[in-house]
């Protein structure tokens, strides 16, 4: 790892200074599961890291009169075991419980999540120069290119997939998610945060060099929720596809349903024609046919990642089952 200057942030303020709006030689540090290992690797080298921990509001958990605002810096371990979130925003607490290791997850922030780097093969191999990391090729995409993980929806240049949990369900329960320069704060909603790499295939997300992820607000509005994903290995994996789906549930009939999936593009992919299916419609396994078989139109997999295609509508379906016909 190369030597690089610790500075231990106590404001918004003087983290958006020490950034000084050039992220190749700046990165913030919270819990660190991500940095810390791209370090090691090779994958960035910065000068500066900023520590984020010793920011009280970046740390704490308010209830709103709209919800519930959860700073970037709150764990991961108290998302998933508070029995609040759980009641209300259960997707929010089911995706947080499935991320890596109790230890991981003790340490491993909101925000940290929210704002990780791609997992894929190439992007993490220090020696392959690809376009993420301003190259001229797309080795997933090439004749012989590993693709098993890579996105099924997206059209491109690159094939990653967006790696956090917690996106998917928070897109899925109508979040925003609130970032700051240090002097200007701003709000949007989280379906908009992140970005397909046609926009700038360097970046996953609106955030500028100088801006940092400084909370996410949570609406309350009684629908139910569910975050179901499949992961080759038990624990410590990424989704190989994943599903988050909020609804309000009324005699056992659906309205203002939002049906996202992860492990399967870019970006937390919410498919509309899905949540059309859904509304004013009572559960039934025809409907959970119905919904998934919708839900994975226009799906484009590369060689070697066609099951995401049938693994994804059983995750729809099973979803579906837990959520609606309770």
């Amino acid at each position: 790892m190369k030597a690089f200057q610790y500075i231990d942030a106590r404001s918004v303020g003087d983290v958006a200074h020490a950034l000084g709006g050039d992220r190749s030689k700046a990165q913030v540090l919270a819990g660190g599961s991500d940095l810390i290992q791209s370090m090691k690797d090779h994958i960035i080298e910065p000068e500066r890291v900023i520590n984020l921990k010793n920011i009280p509001s970046l740390r704490a958990i308010n209830k709103k009169s709209n919800g519930h605002r959860f700073g970037a810096a709150v764990t991961l371990r108290d998302l998933a075991h508070n029995p609040k979130i759980s009641a209300a925003y259960t997707a929010l607490a089911q995706a947080a419980a499935s991320v890596g290791t109790p230890q991981i997850r003790n340490v491993a922030t909101l925000g940290g999540n929210l704002c990780q780097r791609p997992r894929c093969f190439y992007y993490r191999d220090s020696y392959a120069h690809c376009t993420k990391k301003g190259g001229s090729r797309c080795f997933v995409a090439e004749k012989d290119g590993n693709s098993k993980y890579n996105s099924i929806f997206g059209d491109g240049p690159c094939y990653i997939v967006h790696p956090s949990d917690l996106a998917t369900a928070l897109v899925a329960l109508n979040a925003t998610i609130h970032y700051s320069d240090g002097h200007q704060d701003q709000d949007v909603a989280a379906e908009d945060f992140f970005t397909l790499p046609k926009a700038d295939v360097t970046v996953e997300n609106i955030l500028r060099p100088n801006q940092i992820v400084t909370g996410v607000t949570v609406p309350n509005t009684g629908a139910r929720s569910v975050f179901l994903k499949f992961k080759e290995k038990e624990t410590a994996d990424f989704a190989s596809a994943a599903v988050a789906i909020s609804a309000d549930i009324r005699g056992g009939v659906v309205y203002d349903a939002r049906v996202v999936l992860g492990g399967v593009a870019p970006i937390p992919w919410r498919v509309p024609a899905a949540e059309r299916l859904l509304e004013g419609k009572r559960y039934s396994d025809r409907l959970a046919n119905q919904v998934a078989e919708a839900a994975l139109q226009g799906a484009k997999p590369l060689p070697q990642s066609g099951y995401k295609v049938p693994l994804t509508k059983v995750i729809i379906r099973r979803a579906l089952a837990e959520l609606l016909s309770a």
